[in-house]
């Protein structure tokens, strides 16, 4: 935007006052005050605020927020104010100097938002934190891209949960306006930019699981009778950092805290999602059965094995087990020989799992 038009909207706002970034202009009786950090001048003329204005920094950065971002208290503008580190301890002129070269970023989940200034205008970038730098990715424009982009992992299957941590690679978006990376983020990780902004002002309406699992009807009804020990198991296994990016804020209740650690995640989860509360309702039936002893002989390294491969598959991490690595517990050929050695057609070591 051009100098001559800040300016003009600088002096139109004056009369009510600016104070914003260090940037303070005010109409008193004496004339205009103009202040920042870096200069202070009281009784100026219309043309003299119009030539301290001209040029400066602080002018520049209160244009861009006020009437190019503009949205006062919306999440979009905390959340570029966020990605702009715009709140930060560096000054005006410092953080647009760094916008200007190598460009200011934030991780978001699974993303890295970078925010740069090229020929005087604000554009961002967003890439998978782990492409920072690449320089073969595919490059996108339009924020909808994201939707269909985000929807399969690298080795395209289905991601049913957007904030887990399986975001594909090889692509950034580019070019992009302060509203169309808000879109593209939204895309990616539905309502956490708004979950976010209500968070850092106290408006946050969390739901607890008791209070959510009430709410439930027909099949999913079942979900209440989950315990609070069932729950710690059951948010071991869906809500951790492994599993979700999101940071979990909901308890069992109001006074009833679940001890597994919620997440270090940048945007909270306010409620137990569709995914969890069909997951709980497996873990529900799964607790109905009764227990019953089983007997089983094992040498102490297949004892060990066995824990082995459950870890692997609950870690995601078979993939990462190379067939010739005959070292690794869950690899291929030990787990085969495991059960040619201790199972046949009845069960483990012979075990049927029910009375004949």
């Amino acid at each position: 935007m051009s100098e001559t038009v800040q300016v003009a909207a600088l002096i139109d706002a004056a009369t009510d006052g600016v104070e914003f970034d260090g940037l303070h202009v005010e109409d008193t009786t004496y004339g205009y005050r103009f202040e920042t950090p870096a200069e202070s001048h009281r009784g100026l003329s219309t043309d003299e605020l119009g030539d301290a204005a001209t040029g400066n920094e602080y002018v520049a950065n209160w244009y861009y927020w006020q009437h190019e971002v503009a949205g006062d208290g919306t999440p979009r503008r905390a959340f570029l104010r966020w990605v702009e580190h715009a709140n930060g301890d560096d000054t005006v002129p410092e953080r647009l100097d760094a916008l200007r070269t190598e460009g200011l970023t934030r991780e978001w989940g699974e993303l890295l938002v970078t925010a740069r200034i090229r020929d005087g205008e604000h554009v961002y970038e967003v890439c998978h934190h782990e492409d920072a730098g690449e320089d073969d990715l595919e490059s996108y424009t339009d924020p909808l891209d994201a939707r269909q982009l985000v929807k399969h992992d690298d080795d395209g299957k289905y991601r049913p949960l957007s904030t887990a941590p399986s975001l594909p690679h090889g692509w950034v978006f580019t070019g992009l306006s302060g509203e169309e990376l808000v879109r593209t983020v939204d895309f990616v990780y539905p309502a956490t930019v708004a979950n976010w902004h209500r968070e850092r002002e106290g408006e946050l309406d969390v739901t607890h699981y008791r209070e959510a699992a009430e709410r439930q009807s027909g099949i999913y009804e079942i979900v209440s009778q989950l315990t609070p020990e069932q729950l710690e198991w059951a948010t071991e296994a869906c809500c951790v950092d492994s599993q979700c990016l999101k940071r979990r804020e909901w308890e069992y209740d109001e006074d009833t805290e679940i001890d597994t650690p919620g997440g270090e995640g940048a945007f909270p989860c306010r409620e137990p999602c569709s995914l969890f509360v069909a997951a709980a309702r497996k873990f529900v039936t799964l607790e109905r059965d009764e227990e019953r002893e089983y007997t089983f002989e094992l040498t102490p390294t297949e004892k060990e094995q066995v824990e082995d491969i459950i870890g692997a598959v609950a870690d995601v991490r078979t993939d990462e087990i190379r067939e010739a690595d005959v070292n690794d517990g869950a690899n291929r050929y030990r787990a085969r020989y495991l059960r040619a050695k201790q199972m046949d057609d009845r069960g483990l070591s012979g075990t049927p799992t029910y009375d004949d």
